[in-house]
């Protein structure tokens, strides 16, 4: 970087960036419209215990509205750096200005290695020499050798919930580069013979995994924000995600992760955290939007501006709404998509992004609409968790357009059903057909719906049929943190158990709920590891568990390997039928006259359409494939039905379209390796117009 203290500068010019690199230097931009002086600090190492040039952005000179700007004469990138900001500390009007504070830029692309909250001492800054720096990398610089997006359509769209470090760390990965972006395309051949198409990662945006102050009360150890529902740097990559650990090595280290999804088919989803920051209340740390301007970025209490809103359950509510805030997270998904090569996004607690600048939830806010429909994130998915900690709750209205939607209905009915409730038929039916109550009366379709049982919060899929409640002691919150409506049912037994009956109803209720999320119309959501069953020990809230409870254990897939072929086969099974696949809602028609079945009918167990008021614990349909325009069959016709009693159940099977037979695909109650069968090597009923379904059992058949 040549002498450490004779860079000059001059006045600079105005970008929305972070900054702009030059031939012959850095131009730095950065908000404030009630700052009155910036300082741009220079420092030569991460480690460096103080700046080596301090520059002061005159604000006559070195400002443009309310762009500040700073021209830097031979810099170039992997320069670290942070800001000061200087203004009035008035609570009332919501300024918190301090210019003793060393902070980050909101916007930086990239940061050095190190924890903020892990050096911090009853409320003092961190040390400089321990706080992170701001790195300068040029966004340009990587070959992406032809990488472009993927656009899988929704209709064919499965998603992979995962989290970067907890699907390599553990030891049982037995790769190279555990815990890392690079470790996650060590594992792409698994994620092949899944037969996902997307992954959706926990947040990688740069936050401070140190922040939580908890101790595990088993081991005495210091807990950790594990998820990463607490962003610093918006733009940034996590950098402890990374192999390389050198100043800008997280960014190219994700966009090699990114371009090796790619060419495998697997197109990559953020978890996006816009509704608040890792700031939180007016006891919380200064780290950047507080510091550049607290009044622009945070919803502050509006006759007593020293609070903050609080509808994300964290501290804060970010500003969603202020256009300059809604210009911000704008920048910011452009530059994911642009620059990084992302897919899509889901927004965590997105209904903060419906609340305007008084706190207010409108369907009329701008920024839903805006993200919609923005020219360059249009071939995006853009996927809403539809309520917030404050109140709001939108699942079948988030506004906005194209928005699909995490459905909770989905995920409560479909484990109800399941569990074994009364007369859940109805809700079931609905959930399976793609939720027309919620999504198509306002135009959209069955692919607006994300379908899930289990997500990162709340209990694994196989928790649901070990525990009743949540066990989560060893989060340091006395097991009061976490819901207690889990709709789970542990089958008999809390926790693990070698009785073989109650095992092998274990095994058949996790693949009942499997048929239900992979087969259902819409786009199914799974979380990593549910498809070997993997366990958290009954804890349905492990945001601060980094350590075994949450990694994804890879001895499961010896251990739950006939699971593992289950959902693979499933997927397949999916992935090979387009009536699985619709974009449309049912209409009970029939696409050919009387020669096929209506596209679905409803059966009781007699065969008959249900008196769906009587109908319970038992549930069946019929898809029928239909006929080409030239009367080549598009697709088979399939029977599904389910029995949720206690009680074996002998039903009446529909005849088969003509010329055809029935032949068993699935069977949950057969265990082992044929409770599904590979295309081609299904069974012939013996029976055609009859099926014995055992007690808790799915049974899908094919018409051929």
């Amino acid at each position: 970087m040549g002498n450490m203290n004779s860079f000059k500068f001059s006045l600079g010019f105005p970008v929305e960036a972070a900054y702009q690199i030059m031939p012959d230097g850095v131009n730095f931009s950065t908000f404030s419209r009630n700052a009155t002086k910036v300082f741009l600090e220079l420092f030569e190492k991460s480690d460096s215990a103080a700046p080596f040039q301090t520059i002061e952005l005159n604000p006559k000179e070195n400002r443009s509205g309310d762009i500040w700007h700073v021209f830097v004469k031979g810099l170039k990138p992997g320069a670290l750096y942070l800001y000061r900001f200087d203004g009035p500390f008035d609570l009332s009007k919501g300024h918190r200005f301090d210019p003793t504070k060393y902070v980050f830029d909101p916007k930086a692309f990239a940061f050095t290695d190190g924890s903020v909250f892990k050096n911090m001492k009853f409320g003092q800054p961190c040390p400089l020499e321990k706080m992170p720096k701001c790195v300068v990398v040029d966004p340009d610089d990587y070959d992406w050798e032809g990488d472009k997006p993927l656009k899988t359509p929704l209709n064919k769209s499965i998603i992979y919930e995962l989290h970067v470090k907890g699907f390599t760390e553990s030891p049982t990965a037995k790769i190279r580069w555990p815990g890392t972006y690079k470790g996650l395309t060590e594992k792409i051949p698994y994620l092949q013979s899944l037969g996902i198409t997307a992954v959706e990662l926990l947040p990688i945006n740069e936050f401070d995994e140190w922040e939580v102050t908890n101790t595990n009360p088993k081991t005495g150890g210091r807990l950790k924000n594990y998820w990463g529902y607490s962003t610093i740097g918006f733009f940034a990559p996590k950098t402890s995600y990374a192999f390389d650990r050198s100043p800008g090595g997280a960014v190219r280290e994700f966009k090699d992760m990114v371009k090796a999804l790619h060419n495998a088919g697997i197109e990559v989803f953020l978890d996006v955290v816009f509704n608040h920051t890792a700031e939180g209340n007016e006891n919380g740390p200064t780290l950047n939007f507080r510091a550049a301007d607290n009044s622009i970025f945070y919803q502050l209490v509006n006759d007593n501006k020293q609070y903050y809103y609080n509808f994300s359950g964290c501290g804060n509510t970010f500003n969603c709404n202020h256009p300059v805030v809604q210009d911000f997270i704008m920048d910011c998904l452009r530059y994911w998509v642009t620059k990084m090569h992302v897919d899509g996004f889901r927004f965590d607690l997105a209904s903060v992004l419906c609340r305007n600048e008084r706190g207010f939830l409108t369907g009329e806010a701008p920024l839903p609409r805006r993200i919609a429909e923005n020219p360059i994130l249009r071939d995006t998915k853009i996927i809403a968790e539809p309520w917030d900690a404050g109140g709001a709750y939108q699942t079948g209205s988030f506004p906005g357009g194209r928005w699909c939607e995490w459905n909770d209905h989905f995920r409560d009915g479909i484990r109800k059903f399941i569990r074994g409730d009364e007369y859940l038929a109805n809700e079931a039916a609905t959930r399976i057909a793609g939720s027309s109550d919620l999504y198509q009366s306002s135009g959209r379709q069955p692919i607006n719906s994300i379908n899930y049982i289990a997500c990162h919060d709340g209990f694994t899929l196989n928790d649901l049929v070990m525990y009743n409640g949540k066990h989560n002691e060893e989060n340091g919150e006395n097991n009061r943190d976490g819901s207690d409506n889990n709709n789970s049912w542990n089958c008999g037994f809390e926790g693990p158990c070698e009785n073989p009956r109650i095992e092998d109803l274990r095994e058949k209720q996790l693949k009942n709920m499997f048929v239900c999320l992979i087969l259902a119309q819409g786009v199914p959501m799974i979380v990593a590891g549910d498809e070997v069953r993997r366990t958290q020990n009954g804890n349905n809230n492990p945001y601060c568990q980094d350590n075994e409870i949450s990694w994804f254990n890879w001895d499961d897939l010896q251990k739950n390997s006939a699971m593992l072929d289950f959902v693979r086969k499933l997927i397949q099974l999916r992935t090979s039928h387009r009536v699985f696949k619709r974009r449309d809602f049912f209409g009970g028609s029939k696409t050919a006259g009387d020669l096929t079945p209506a596209d679905i009918s409803w059966l009781d167990y007699d065969g008959k359409i249900p008196d769906w008021k009587k109908m319970n614990r038992f549930l069946a349909l019929r898809l029928g494939g239909g006929v080409g325009i030239r009367g080549v069959e598009e697709d088979n016709d399939f029977y599904i039905a389910f029995n949720t009693d206690i009680h074996d159940m002998t039903v009446s099977v529909p005849n088969p379209s003509r010329g055809r037979q029935w032949f068993r695909v699935i069977d949950t109650s057969i265990t082992g390796l044929n409770s599904i069968l590979c295309a081609g090597q299904e069974e012939p009923l013996i029976s055609q117009g009859h099926y014995v379904i055992p007690s808790n059992s799915v049974v899908v058949l094919i018409a051929k």
